[in-house]
């Protein structure tokens, strides 16, 4: 049975990172729960079930769903697909004006009118405009990423600006196909600013039909769904089908009925991924883990072992004062993984340099970052383990957004033991 590249890549990350410490590294990397299951072939196969969220780009296959609709929109028979445009020879986006605020536009992108966008022509406009960019996907009620893709598609201000729009625009609101069921529609929105003007260094808003280099199926939202780069999951609604430019100064997302804050950029936060749970003292303890860099960048992560006992000071909840020290930055992989060829970036992928196929920066926002930091002489005893992110402006997780509904940033701690040789 073949190596699965996930493995791989994953024990060698934090293999070279062990081996850089010496040999106390190199011994305690033999102790990691990683090379004890890389000993055999299921072993291999728990570990990747296991890091399915550590890899640098997530197999199509492999990314974790969050869904809406019953039954599901892609698990309709083919006819009802194709009746429906959820296939790429009948595909249609409507952009029109909100007949309750209306947005002045000449040229609407309708089906009644015989103008919709269809698959062809999206394609032609790909030729010229086609953009493509790494994005960690993420939920913002849960804290660990369900995958990391290379997305592709033409932005949607190219689409918009087709049907010659003069005014009176603040929002654009968007709907995915849910089974024509009033209950069950999903829909979110964006300022029009947002999707008309990127921010210097920010990513635009897409109409994605790509996903590591592949259409998109069904399963993943195709044959088109939204992509917002600097925003959580339900930004990116799937199976797009309608685009309503509207005056209206509100919102309508989906996710405002559960008291989610719908207009928060995704957060920068790390998380602990692997540790030996209980080591006898005189042992290095090796930890690696993730982080999401968020809309403000990613400067480093940290660590703190503390005490279990006494309880940590209920007027310092944010671990403040806690005795942090710097773990470290993995660097970019050379193979990406996921469902490339040779594991390589295409030419043409924003932040990436075109000639050396490296990074221009590292890490690149809204992606992922792999970290690790070797523990040693830690008295026998039970400790809590922390892990905090420190963003690109200096400031420490949870903050600056710390609060809940927002997107899942709360400091990450496990438990760890220390037992009497």
């Amino acid at each position: 049975m073949p190596e699965s590249p996930l493995v791989a890549e994953h024990l060698a990350v934090t293999r070279r990172f062990f081996l850089q410490l010496g040999a106390a590294g190199l011994a305690a990397w033999q102790l990691s729960p990683l090379a004890a299951q890389a000993d055999d072939l299921a072993g291999k196969a728990a570990l990747a079930e296991a890091v399915a969220g550590l890899e640098y780009l997530t197999l199509r296959e492999k990314f974790q769903l969050v869904e809406r609709g019953e039954p599901l929109p892609y698990t309709h028979p083919i006819e009802k697909l194709r009746e429906v445009g959820l296939t790429q020879e009948t595909w249609q986006l409507e952009v029109v004006s909100d007949p309750d605020a209306k947005a002045q536009i000449e040229a609407p992108l309708s089906k009644e009118l015989g103008t919709a966008l269809n698959w062809q022509a999206l394609m032609k406009l790909a030729e010229t405009r086609a953009v493509r960019y790494l994005k960690v996907m993420t939920c913002n009620n849960i804290d660990t990423p369900l995958g990391m893709g290379l997305w592709e598609g033409v932005p949607l201000r190219d689409v918009i600006w087709l049907t010659k729009p003069t005014g009176d625009i603040r929002r654009v609101y968007y709907y995915g196909y849910h089974n024509d069921a009033p209950k069950q529609i999903f829909r979110s929105s964006l300022p029009i600013g947002r999707v008309l003007e990127d921010p210097p260094g920010e990513y635009p808003v897409l109409l994605c039909y790509k996903l590591n280099g592949e259409f998109l199926d069904g399963k993943r939202g195709g044959p088109v769904r939204m992509l917002v780069p600097d925003a959580y999951g339900f930004k990116s609604v799937k199976w797009l089908i309608r685009v309503v430019l509207t005056n209206a100064p509100f919102a309508n997302d989906t996710y405002a009925a559960g008291n989610n804050d719908i207009d928060s950029w995704m957060k920068t936060s790390s998380r602990i991924i692997a540790r030996p749970a209980k080591v006898s003292a005189g042992e290095s303890v090796p930890v690696t883990g993730l982080a999401h860099v968020g809309i403000s960048g990613l400067s480093k992560v940290q660590y703190c072992l503390f005490p279990q006992e006494p309880a940590w000071p209920a007027d310092d909840p944010w671990f403040t004062k806690a005795d942090w020290k710097d773990a470290q930055l993995l660097p970019p992989p050379e193979r990406w993984a996921g469902d490339l060829p040779d594991g390589k970036l295409p030419e043409g992928t924003i932040g990436i340099d075109a000639a050396t196929g490296r990074p221009k920066s590292w890490p690149l926002r809204y992606s992922i970052a792999h970290w690790a930091t070797l523990l040693t002489g830690i008295a026998p005893g039970k400790y809590t383990l922390r892990c905090r992110s420190i963003d690109a402006n200096g400031i420490a997780q949870p903050l600056p957004r710390p609060f809940a509904k927002s997107g899942g940033n709360a400091i990450h701690e496990l438990p760890l033991t220390v037992e009497e040789t």
